[in-house]
């Protein structure tokens, strides 16, 4: 991972990715705990707070794109 632009793209708490995204914030600590670990990247600052990177956030989202053109 390249730690190039890592500041410039913002960065987002549970609970605001969590209203972006439509879940609760319950869901997005569920998957950071999850093993294998899922959802989005995250940064662990200290036991009570973290953080996502928004580019992170969108390369995630893009990633799980399913185009119904080209899944059949």
């Amino acid at each position: 991972m390249s730690t190039t632009g890592l500041l410039g793209g913002g960065w987002l708490t549970t609970e605001e990715l969590a209203k972006l995204l439509c879940v609760d914030p319950s869901t997005l600590r569920r998957w950071r705990t999850a093993r294998p670990v899922q959802g989005p990247p995250f940064v662990q600052l200290t036991s009570r707070v973290t953080l996502y990177s928004a580019n992170d956030v969108e390369e995630w989202l893009a990633s799980r794109r399913i185009d119904p053109r080209k899944a059949a």
